[in-house]
């Protein structure tokens, strides 16, 4: 079974990691987008006014539609690549780094799932400046990822 997995990932390598790209750039541009999208609503809507609707619903489609599907896309092609045999050393340092980095991705990308359900409820605390910051959490991870990949080291 495992030759037949392992066949199948390799002979579907380019594919599959075209497909990864394609989800990555498709996730990173949702978790840009959001954090700004929170900026927004916390320093210039009103709480239960028409723009208030129209941001929960803009947030809320951008994480079910685009950054919820794309960050599962992410993982499953990114597994496949994972399991592809013959690409990753794992006596290496870089896939660690990059994994390690994936995951820290994933929880920034929940995080911000649990601040749309405060919007939801009214009961953010968070000001629009500590959403700028958190908007480069995932620049740097990107970063590191890009770098692990690349490098190799």
């Amino acid at each position: 079974m495992r030759d037949t997995v392992g066949d199948f990932l390799a002979s579907y390598y380019l594919w599959i990691k075209a497909l990864h790209v394609i989800a990555v750039i498709a996730w990173m541009a949702g978790l840009f987008y959001l954090p700004r999208l929170f900026v927004y609503h916390v320093e210039q809507v009103e709480r239960g006014s028409e723009t208030d609707a129209m941001f929960q619903t803009m947030e809320r489609r951008l994480l079910k539609a685009i950054i919820n599907p794309a960050g599962v896309t992410t993982w499953v092609f990114g597994l496949g690549l994972v399991f592809t045999p013959g690409i990753v050393d794992w006596t290496a340092l870089w896939p660690w780094t990059k994994a390690g980095s994936v995951i820290a991705m994933t929880v920034f990308h929940h995080w911000l799932a649990l601040r749309r359900k405060d919007f939801l409820a009214g009961s953010n605390r968070i000001t629009g400046r500590q959403y700028r910051m958190m908007n480069e959490v995932p620049t740097l991870l990107m970063m590191i990822i890009v770098i692990s990949v690349i490098v190799k080291f």
